[in-house]
């Protein structure tokens, strides 16, 4: 299978690179070809200029300065986004991105009226999250897990309609013990070794 893992961190040294790490050694122990973007280390820009946004319903307007990163989306059997949760929902620098690159008449036809939206990224089969959040788990359930919304449901209205859904989640990120971290990284390694 063709993953391709988005990371989304501004230090290099964070526990999210560990996730990130778990997460790739789990996919080759499974066998499976990664693409790694790693959004921070390649300086993306997750602003949507004027012109991008006037564009943004016109066919092909918006293509050319993300081309690279779609064409790796239209490649992948596998998204994988592995970011902090923080306010309830991922980094702006992940949430531009899905701005910038999952455009209408590329990756999604727009819907109109009796007509539901059309999914173009069926080549995805499987969508996953990876994420950390500093809140408790039963205060995420009572907020409505806006994060996991956007990232599972939102995206994965437009990948293929059977998809499966990962999320693996560590809360209470700020106080919780070294063994663990431990464990949620070798939760994670071993859950995408078996994908």
């Amino acid at each position: 299978m063709q993953a391709l893992v988005v990371y989304c961190h501004p230090v290099p040294e964070s526990f999210s690179a560990a996730i990130r790490d778990a997460v790739l050694r789990g996919l080759g122990t499974a066998g499976h070809e990664v693409d790694l973007i790693d959004l921070y280390a390649e300086g993306f820009d997750p602003t949507m200029g004027r012109e991008e946004r006037l564009g943004y319903h016109t066919p092909g307007t918006n293509v050319l300065p993300i081309a690279a990163h779609l064409e790796r989306v239209k490649r992948a059997e596998a998204l994988i986004f592995v970011a902090p949760t923080w306010w309830y929902g991922p980094p702006a620098m992940l949430k531009g991105w899905l701005d910038r690159v999952l455009v209408p008449h590329e990756t999604f036809g727009m819907p109109e009226p009796m007509r539901p939206l059309e999914r173009r990224l069926t080549n995805i089969r499987l969508l996953a999250t990876v994420t950390t959040l500093g809140s408790p788990w039963y205060w995420w359930l009572w907020i409505g897990q806006p994060g996991r919304r956007i990232l599972l449901d939102g995206v994965g209205g437009i990948v293929h309609p059977r998809a499966r859904k990962v999320w693996l989640a560590l809360h209470s990120m700020d106080s919780v013990s070294e063994g663990r971290r431990a464990a949620f990284l070798a939760r994670v390694e071993a859950r995408f070794a078996r994908i």
